[in-house]
C-alpha cells in the first residue's frame, strides 16, 4: 500500500504541476498578445491643416487661383499672389483675418475705394455683407452701432458671409430682422 500511496502522490503532484503549467503558459500567452500594438486605422479628421483654395483678385501683383494651408490669413494669400501693387487701397482689407476655402479675395485700388465711398453706402440700392463699413451697414432699418459691429466682428472672426441666410448667426439678429434685412443687403 506504500507504493500505492506514493504513486498517488506522484500522480496528484503531476497533475498540480501540468495545471499550474498551463495556467503560467496561458498567463504569458496573453502578456504577449496584449504588448503587440493594435492596428491604428486613419481617418480623416478636418482640421486646420486641411488646404484652402483661394482666389486673389484686384490690385495684386500675379493674380489667380492659391492653395494655401488651413489657417492661413488674407496677409498670407496676397504674399502668395506676389504682394499688393502701388495702386491697392491701403487699410483695405483685414491681413490679419483668416480665410475661408473658396473664398474670393479682392484687393481694391485706391480708385476703386474712393468711388465705392463717393456712391454712398448703399450703392446700387444694397449693402455689401462683406464689404460694408460701420456706417454703411447702420444706414439699415433696426441696425444700431452695436449690430453693425457685431456683424463686422462675425464678417472679421468666420470670413465673408457666403449666403444672406448666415445673418442670423450674429447675436442679435432673429428671424424678424433677418427677414426685413434680406431684401436690403448682398454679398
Amino acid at each position: 500500500m506504500a507504493g500505492t500511496d506514493a504513486r498517488w502522490r506522484l500522480g496528484a503532484g503531476a497533475a498540480v504541476l501540468l495545471v499550474l503549467g498551463a495556467v503560467a503558459g496561458g498567463v504569458a500567452q496573453r502578456m504577449v498578445v496584449d504588448a503587440q500594438p493594435a492596428a491604428i486605422v486613419a481617418t480623416p479628421v478636418a482640421s486646420a491643416s486641411a488646404e484652402l483654395v483661394v482666389d486673389v483678385q484686384g490690385a495684386v501683383g500675379e493674380p489667380g487661383v492659391y492653395r494655401l494651408p488651413g489657417g492661413a490669413r488674407v496677409l498670407d494669400a496676397l504674399a502668395r499672389a506676389g504682394g499688393t501693387t502701388a495702386e491697392a487701397a491701403p487699410g483695405s482689407l483685414n491681413l490679419a483675418r483668416p480665410l475661408v476655402d473658396g473664398e474670393q479675395l479682392l484687393v481694391p485700388t485706391a480708385g476703386e475705394q474712393a468711388e465705392q465711398a463717393a456712391a454712398g453706402p448703399q450703392a446700387g440700392g444694397l449693402v455689401s455683407l462683406n464689404r460694408a463699413d460701420q456706417a454703411a451697414l447702420e444706414a439699415l432699418p433696426r441696425v444700431g452701432p452695436s449690430l453693425a459691429l457685431a456683424i463686422i466682428a462675425h464678417r472679421d472672426e468666420q470670413g465673408p458671409f457666403t449666403d444672406i441666410a448666415q445673418l442670423d448667426d450674429v447675436p442679435g439678429i432673429g428671424p424678424a430682422l433677418l427677414t426685413t434685412l434680406t431684401p436690403l443687403v448682398t454679398l
